[in-house]
């Protein structure tokens, strides 16, 4: 099953796919563009984030890839949701997107052994974890700047259901940047995949319903513009769309 989570009418409902919209949980029919679309988990946990995680996407950067993950953590601030808005901040030249599939905890523990850790899956989403690699300290250590700005990370439209995902590490993955092509993928290129990173999370900290794991994106990052609507898309989970704006416009009366 496909949810999301909108806002309609001053109310928050789930809604659900409909040949004529979206099926709100109180059984209206609304269209797509008369909703805001939300983050489809409502409660979100800890965030965890993965650099690095392909090895083209370490190559395309010039550094060898990792021998364990080299994760980082996020803050639900990050979160926007489908057809958001994210601001480009004054000066930035060097913004680029980030398609990656997102793990959504449904069953927490500690200790999860690798070949039960999808059982602990409640469903997948994804992610466009924007960066900017003016505000890096290094490739390796993300810095608050970069990866825990308001509205930094898009994730939606639609949470689906673990069930309903065969092989989560047989998904392609694929960017558009004003409908062009620049970045496709599959979720098979990963270095740690998500069962593996389920398995090492939860061997040093307990995992909980809500918690997240970003993924990783392949190579193909290509710097963004003002105005640059960017749709990151992954088989059989959704395609997400989102526009960057500078600062002029971001903050412009409406």
């Amino acid at each position: 099953m496909k949810r999301a989570r909108v806002a309609y009418a001053g109310a928050v409902f789930d809604a659900f796919p409909h040949a004529d919209g979206l099926k709100l949980s109180d059984g209206r029919i609304v269209s797509e563009d008369a909703v805001v679309w939300l983050p489809p988990v409502a409660k979100p946990g800890t965030i965890f984030a993965l650099g690095l995680n392909y090895a083209d996407h370490a190559k395309e950067l010039a550094f060898k890839a990792p021998d364990e993950p080299l994760a980082f953590l996020k803050g639900p601030n990050t979160l926007l949701g489908h057809k958001g808005v994210t601001r480009m901040p004054a000066g930035v030249v060097q913004m680029h997107y980030e398609c990656e599939l997102t793990a959504v905890i449904g069953r927490g523990g500690k200790h999860i052994a690798r070949a039960d850790a999808l059982a602990h899956v409640a469903g997948y989403t994804v992610a466009n974890d924007y960066a900017i690699r003016e505000y890096l300290e290094n490739y390796y250590r993300p810095n608050l700047r970069v990866k825990n700005r308001d509205g930094c990370t898009p994730l939606g439209p639609w949470l689906v259901d673990a069930a309903d995902i065969a092989d989560p590490m047989n998904l392609a993955l694929e960017t558009r940047v004003n409908g062009k092509v620049v970045q496709s993928g599959s979720t098979a290129d990963m270095i740690f995949d998500v069962a593996y990173l389920i398995e090492y999370f939860s061997s040093f900290m307990t995992l909980s319903p809500g918690d997240m794991i970003l993924t990783g994106t392949p190579d193909g990052v290509v710097y963004l513009n003002s105005g640059d609507v960017v749709v990151t898309e992954i088989k059989d989970i959704g395609a997400l769309q989102n526009t960057v704006l500078a600062d002029d416009a971001y903050y412009a009366p409406a």
